[in-house]
Order: structure tokens, then sequence, then C-alpha cells
């Protein structure tokens, strides 16, 4: 018997109106119904005999070679390319390229791999060039230096900023001291707040800061504010009109954040420049401020300002995340026009982002696909395999195969990703089988399914409702030995669980876990234990308690709680309290939840009986005899039991 047979007897799934098909044994190599979208095409189309691979030249041109334009790109590749030495700040100062705040903050974070090369630059342009670093500009270095390797530059540049009048903003705080946690780097993450605790206490202007805040954002903006905010007598700076952006931003005030921008500048006659105008873009981009955010850029625009590369990612991610995704293409195209160009890895998380938008956006895809050639380069695979899963996922499969052929023609050649965004499409669209024989084309093509791509085409029969179907798919995969995981495995249960079949769930995870020594997640266990727990089954639900103890998960007693005070018997909490332990008896906490929820639910002598039950050290617990007794304080229906329990034992 095939293993996938095995599988499903073993299941005592025999009765499934799909199973009977299995002695037969359809492969996936059976005749498809004449509406199948793969054509016989197909095979040329998503597979061929291999081609030469694809190759670009990198070769630069004779002028290009011969002199360096001044670019930021050219830039940055001269100090990559070489060691940091006087000679390299000579071949620097000679390049007509003027470094603004935008450009440096560009090259910063083009160089945020190379950490020692970003200070050394930094250091030069102040040194040589009298450049004066920004608040925001620190910041991103102390984000670069954040690594085990440069931790001497980081806390020098952290001296270096408090004499200099700066400070380390919450936000960058906080991302600072997470990534020295995932390091396990916990002596400077301890040091770095110690640090900003005292900063934030010892700082003057902090506190004017925080002042001028809660002014602003305690009432509506009008003349009072402005006679309120005048009579301060501020004299602000860059650095304070960035703190004070940067708090009123914490509690979201975008528009009271740009009154106060408008009021420095008409009032006070502060001056602002590209840093304070990248402060009040990152404040702006929300929904409800959208049209002031576009009029800073257009009037920086007017004034010769762009947006640096630091603020345009932030602000970036923060519209697809808050899915303005429009806003963030147009951002992208207007930083494509400009000098200081995000990178290839920026268009590509914008490219999912609109692709996993729902539904998919293909003009806004093409909008950023369009100003990335413009700029001379090529379409990568990412980019073709999102343009792909536009068309897949809304059903346009001609528009699709056209794709994979241009894919093919660019020198990529579809692979699992490509494959699985098929079969997710035509799962999306109820043509299961058609996404069934997708796996067969793979294989022709020596394009060896993944586990992510079984997950995809049994997710897809799932969410159709044919889960005796996914089941098909599942043995066939194991069939083909691969070895399944946690994720498929709880997509898989899921299916059942949707359709209400709660001990089939059940039964496949046992037998999976028995049989096959597959290891589910713990949220898998305890979904399934809240589903039969929710159809009486507590024997079966005792048994993934079990299981959980064995796979050293913690235990999980919550939903035992209210089922056995509820409707549960004596017997049942003893039997509850033995599988809960991993020693002979479980903890005197675990007793007194149990024994507090009887008493919640009204069932004292339930309680009594099982004290009775309880092991002789549980029963002269002080806490235990302590609950007794508030019992009886509280209702008069149980006796205090210290004294009764040393009687009985």
């Amino acid at each position: 018997m095939s293993r996938s047979k095995r599988i499903l007897s073993s299941l005592q799934l025999r009765k499934s109106p799909f199973y009977p098909q299995l002695s037969g044994a359809p492969s996936f190599n059976h005749q498809v119904t004449r509406h199948f979208y793969l054509p016989p095409s197909l095979t040329t189309t998503y597979c061929s005999a291999p081609c030469c691979p694809f190759t670009t030249s990198s070769a630069l041109s004779v002028s290009q070679t011969l002199f360096f334009s001044s670019t930021p790109e050219n830039f940055v590749d001269i100090i990559l390319s070489n060691d940091w030495s006087k000679q390299l700040e000579n071949d620097l100062g000679k390049l007509d390229f003027t470094l603004t705040h935008e450009a440096v903050m560009y090259l910063l974070k083009k160089l945020d791999k190379e950490p020692r090369k970003a200070g050394d630059f930094l250091k030069w342009v102040v040194k040589q060039k009298g450049f004066q670093p920004s608040s925001s500009m620190y910041s991103l270095m102390l984000r670069i230096y954040a690594n085990r390797d440069s931790m001497k530059d980081f806390w020098t540049t952290i001296k270096e900023m408090k004499e200099n009048g700066f400070y380390i903003d919450e936000e960058t705080y906080k991302s600072i001291h997470s990534i020295f946690r995932n390091l396990k780097m916990e002596t400077d993450a301890t040091a770095l707040r110690h640090f900003y605790g005292r900063m934030i206490k010892d700082n003057a202007m902090g506190d004017l800061v925080k002042d001028v805040c809660g002014l602003i954002t305690k009432q509506e903006w009008g003349v009072e504010v402005e006679r309120q905010l005048g009579d301060m007598k501020l004299v602000v700076s860059d650095n304070f009109v960035l703190r004070v952006l940067k708090e009123i931003r914490e509690v979201r005030y975008p528009l009271k954040a740009f009154s106060f921008f408008k009021w420095v500048a008409r009032d006070l006659g502060f001056q602002h420049n590209t840093v304070t105008y990248n402060g009040i873009l990152r404040v702006l981009c929300r929904e409800e401020s959208i049209e002031e955010f576009w009029g800073v850029v257009k009037e920086m625009k007017s004034l010769g300002f762009e947006i640096d590369l630091d603020t345009y990612i932030k602000i970036s991610r923060h519209f697809q995340k808050i899915k303005m995704l429009k806003d963030a293409v147009e951002l992208y195209e207007l930083m494509m026009d400009g000098q200081f160009k995000p990178s290839l890895g920026e268009c590509n998380i914008l490219l999912r982002s609109i692709a996993q938008s729902h539904p998919s956006n293909l003009d806004l895809i093409f909008r950023v696909v369009e100003k990335f050639e413009a700029a001379g380069h090529s379409r990568s695979k990412i980019i073709y395999d999102v343009i792909h899963r536009c068309y897949t996922t809304l059903g346009r499969f001609e528009e699709a195969e056209k794709v994979t052929e241009a894919m093919r023609d660019s020198g990529f050649e579809p692979d699992n990703i490509t494959y699985s965004q098929l079969i997710y499409g035509l799962c999306k669209v109820r043509r299961l089988e058609e996404a069934s024989k997708v796996i067969d084309v793979m294989e022709e093509c020596g394009c060896i399914p993944d586990i992510k791509t079984w997950t995809v085409l049994i997710q897809g029969h799932c969410f159709a409702g044919e889960v005796d179907k996914a089941l098909f798919c599942f043995a066939k995969m194991m069939e083909r030995n691969v070895d399944t995981d946690a994720d498929l495995f709880d997509v898989l249960l899921n299916g059942f669980i949707s359709q209400r079949r709660v001990f089939g769930a059940y039964q496949l995870l046992t037998e999976l876990v028995s049989k096959f020594q597959m290891r589910p997640w713990q949220a898998t266990y305890k979904l399934i234990i809240q589903k039969l727990l929710g159809e009486r089954k507590l024997e079966e639900a005792l048994d993934l308690l079990r299981r959980m103890k064995k796979h050293n998960y913690p235990p999980f007693p919550e939903p035992f709680h209210r089922y056995i005070s509820k409707s549960g018997t004596v017997e049942d909490a003893v039997e509850f309290l033995k599988t809960l332990s991993f020693k002979d008896y479980p903890s005197v906490s675990a007793y007194q939840h149990v024994f507090r929820s009887f008493f919640a639910e009204g069932r004292h002598s339930e309680a009594k009986d099982l004290l009775y039950k309880c092991p002789h050290h549980i029963r002269q617990h002080p806490a235990i005899c302590g609950l007794f007794g508030s019992s009886n304080s509280n209702s008069g229906k149980v006796k205090r039991f210290s004294q009764e329990s040393s009687t009985s034992a």
C-alpha cells in the first residue's frame, strides 16, 4: 500500500465521498476539463529546455571608466570600492558634488552596511567640509552603529550628540533598544535605558519642549495659543523645532504640529531649512493631513529642498502600513525624478505592498515599474513575480501567462514562487483541478514543488470547502516524501474546523502525531482543545493536553476551568489535575483555580467533594484552607476545612 493510502486509511476516512477515487488513484496527470486554463503551450510557457543563464553586462562605458560623473551613486561607489585613506579623501574632495543635508543622509543610508566607512565619511564632511550634523543625522548614525562590532563608535556618537546639545528621541531609543535586546546585548540595552532616562531628567530643553507641546495639544489652535506661546519668549533652533514636532507627532496632532511649524516662521522669524521641512513631513504623512503634506512637498521643491532618503523610507513605509498606496506611489515617483533615488529593495517593498492589497491595483504597479525602468534599470525576477501575482489574484490568467513568457525571455525561469501564485489564483476561482495540474507541470519542468507550494494548494482546497480533496493532496505530498511543517498542519486542521468537523480534526492530529511524529504549533493544540470542549468532548481534549506536555508546551488550563466548573464532575476535575502536572501533583495554584471556578458557579458541594479527594499536602495548605474559609464567610454554605482536613488526614 502506498504511503498516501496508508495515511488516508489510518484516518478512517474511507466513507468520505472523495475517498473511493484513491483506489483508482487518479494522478495529477489525469485528463482535465476542456475549460482548463493551462493550454498545450503551458509547458513551453512555464517550462522549456534550459536556456543560457541570464547575464547583464556590468562593464562601464569608456567614458564612465575614465571619469566618474558627480552623482550620489558614483560617490558611494568610490567609497565602497576603496579603503578609507587620505588619498580617498583627496579624491572625494575633487568631485563636483555638493554635500547638502539630503546628500549626506543619502550617502549614509547607502553606507549603512559599512558602519566604519559611514563613520569615516561623516567625520570627513564635518572636519573637512565644515558640515553641521542634524539630530536626524545623529539618529541615523546611532542606528548604523547599533551592532556588536561598532559599540565603541556608538557610545562615542552619543557623547558627541550630548556635547552638541542634541538628544536621542523616543523613536530612535525604542528602535535601538529593541535591536540590542534581539542581539542579546543586555548590558548595552540596560546602559542605553539608563542613559536615556538621565538624559530626559537632566535636559532643560526637554522640559521646555514638554511645556510647549502641552500648551499646543490641550487647546484648539488659535489666537490665545499663539499669545501664550509668545509670552514664553522662545529661542528656537532646528533642534528645538524638531523636538516639538516629534513630541506632537507621538500624540497624533499633525495639524497642530503644522500650525506650530508655520507660527515659528511667521511670528518668530525662524527660517526653516531642509532639516525642519523633512521633520514636518514625517508628522503630516497621515490621512487627516495629507493635503498639507503635499503642500509642504511643493513648497520644498520651490525652495530647492529635497526629501532625504531616511525620511522617504519612513514615510513610504508608513503610507504602506496604513494603506495609503496611491500617496506612496506618488512619493516614489517624486523621489525617482530627483537626485536621491530609492534603492531596488525599496521598489520591491512598495510593489509587494501594492500586490498584497485587496484588490491589487495594477495601475499603481505599472506606475512604479515605469519609473524604475525610466531610471535605466531592467526588470528583476521580483518585479515579474509581483506583476504575475496581481494578474493571478485578479483571475486574469492569460495576462499572467504573457508575464511568464516575458520573464523567461529576460532569462528568469519560473520557480516555486511563480507557480504558487498561479495555484493560488486558480484555487481562488475554484478551479481546483487545474490548480492540482500545475504540480505535474512543475515536476515535468524539473521544478520540484516545495512545502510552501503544497501549502498554497492545500489551503486553496480548504478555503473552497473541499477538505477531503485537500487531504488527498496532502497524502500525495507525503507520497512524494516532502517533509511537512506546522504551518501546513495548521492549515489542514483549520480546514476541518471550518466545516465543523472537530472530531475529524482531532483524529487527524492524533494520527499524524502518533504515526508520523509531526509536531503541531501550540496555537493549533489550543484551538482544537477549545473546539472539543465546546462539543463536550473532555476525554479527547485531555488527550491533547497530554500530547502538549510531551511536546514540552506549557499547560493550557483556562478552557478546562470554564468547562469543568459549568458542566464537569468531581472525577473530571481530578482527571484534569492529574493531566495538568509535569510532576506527581500539580501546584497549589492549579488547585486554587479549580476550586475558585467551582465557587464562581455556586457548586460548593462539588468543591467540598474535590477537597476530600486532594492529597494531604494540598488539603493542609494554608492557601487552600484560607480559600474555603473565605467561602464560608461569604456564603455560609461551606465550613472552614482547616480542622476537618487535619482530622480526615
